[in-house]
């Protein structure tokens, strides 16, 4: 191992993302940008909560309502994301239950944006509703981003022994 070289377990304070004071997860390594890997598990979790809802629309058939199989599908998807951006790109270790606390939050406040930005365009501004869907969950997934890599994940800054702060 080379002297400079930091194992998993030390500190990020020098890390461009100290603010949450992560090791790079294994998908940051690979495609080299957290942005990147951040964007890469959401899209394959969209489509996981594709599958997972037309699977509990399947199962459930009609006797229940739809939004049932929608309200069972984001709960595990929502478990399955957090697991992943947890250790695949933000690298975080200990603070299981506030990690996932922040992690619903942040989701939710996704979930708000969103329907008050697309209600906003296509009411209130008269914007065509499909480019303002598609506008509207881009800001929401950058916003996402930030607030998952400075609430959800996020770690106090390590400072060296011999910092003025």
């Amino acid at each position: 191992m080379r002297a400079n070289a930091r194992s998993d377990d030390a500190p990020a304070a020098t890390n461009p993302t100290s603010a949450c004071a992560s090791t790079a997860g294994p998908l940051v390594r690979v495609v080299r940008r957290q942005e990147v890997a951040f964007a890469l598990v959401g899209v394959c979790n969209t489509v996981l909560g594709i599958a997972l809802t037309v699977a509990w629309l399947a199962v459930l058939g009609d006797a229940w309502p739809p939004a049932v199989a929608v309200v069972l599908a984001y709960g595990m998807g929502i478990v399955v994301a957090f697991v992943l951006h947890r250790t695949l790109v933000f690298r975080v270790r200990g603070r299981l239950v506030r990690d996932f606390a922040g992690f619903v939050v942040v989701n939710s406040g996704g979930l708000l944006m969103n329907t008050v930005l697309l209600s906003l365009a296509v009411s209130a501004l008269h914007l065509p509703r499909i480019p303002s869907a598609v506008v509207v969950m881009g800001l929401v997934a950058v916003a996402s981003f930030f607030g998952h890599r400075y609430i959800s994940f996020r770690r106090p800054e390590v400072r060296s022994p011999g910092a003025v702060g």
